[in-house]
């Protein structure tokens, strides 16, 4: 086999020719370059292991134990993100970026596809690449040495009524939930990040905001700030040019970063199962 990295139109890239098991160095380098590049790779058509999954992972950093969703009752490395056919409510379903709450943000996540329903559950990608690239000049101005806060806590648990400690969010009955209650946003400070980062791996100037978590611009109240973050927001809303959808398939496989892109997974499969497996591989701060 010949490893084939393939640009996507909108963001990403799909990389064939290669089977995840059996990287050489020289075709894990390539598949490292592509990541850093285009901020989510796809892969096709792997017969995975949870053991090859980790295994895969840990080739990228050290992994990131979620403390929030349910494990893998095996494998507490790998997040159990999953949907039951009696569940309304999925994980992940509007436009975030996972960890920014964090002081170190993850780099990334490889996500594998283990029970799909038979219609629906595509993932949605934005590149926040080309959303900064594509920003107007008056807004890059605008934001131009600009902070902003962000926050888990009004999901994670500022509440008892908080998305993440309610019964039906996405949580997988073979798993261990790690999911606490309104104790648990103890365990969250609000860390502050650069608006328009320099991406580590590729050097890159990438936007990093997002509505599920970034509150304000530092010095601002939330209500300060909606309006210039409202424009940010919609900017990347409407920019279909650098958005790919992802249709899963048995054996596919999406890596996607975090500082360099949004994702969504969509919840248009009621009454069907969706199981997926992720891992979270360990960041490093921004500037």
């Amino acid at each position: 086999m010949t490893l084939t990295v393939t640009p996507i139109q909108g963001v990403g890239a799909e990389i064939t020719g290669m089977d995840i098991k059996a990287l050489t160095n020289g075709e894990f380098e390539a598949i490292r370059e592509a990541f850093a590049d285009h901020g989510v790779i796809f892969l096709r058509d792997q017969e995975t292991t949870e053991a090859d999954h980790i295994a895969f992972a840990e080739r990228f950093g050290e992994i990131n134990i979620n403390r929030f969703f349910a494990a893998h009752p095996d494998y507490p490395q790998i997040a159990m993100v999953a949907k039951e056919p009696d569940q309304t409510d999925n994980i992940g379903g509007g436009w975030h970026t996972d960890h920014s709450y964090d002081f170190e943000p993850a780099l990334g996540s490889v996500l594998v596809a283990r029970e799909l329903p038979k219609s629906g559950g595509d993932t949605k990608f934005a590149s926040m690449y080309k959303a900064y690239e594509t920003l107007p000049d008056d807004l890059k101005e605008q934001v131009d040495g600009l902070k902003a806060i962000h926050s888990g806590k009004h999901i994670f648990g500022e509440s008892a009524s908080s998305y993440y400690n309610t019964s039906d969010a996405g949580s997988h009955e073979e798993g261990t939930s790690r999911i606490g209650n309104a104790d648990v946003a103890e365990m969250l400070r609000d860390p502050i990040h650069p608006v328009i980062i320099r991406h580590p791996l590729s050097g890159k100037k990438a936007l990093y905001v997002n509505p599920a978590f970034t509150v304000s611009f530092e010095g601002e109240s939330k209500e300060e700030s909606t309006p210039l973050m409202s424009k940010l927001f919609a900017h990347v809303f409407g920019g279909n040019e650098f958005h790919t959808r992802f249709e899963w398939k048995p054996g596919s496989i999406a890596m996607w970063d975090n500082r360099s892109t949004w994702h969504w997974a969509l919840n248009d499969y009621h009454g069907q199962r969706r199981i997926m497996h992720r891992i979270t591989i360990e960041g490093c701060a921004l500037n």
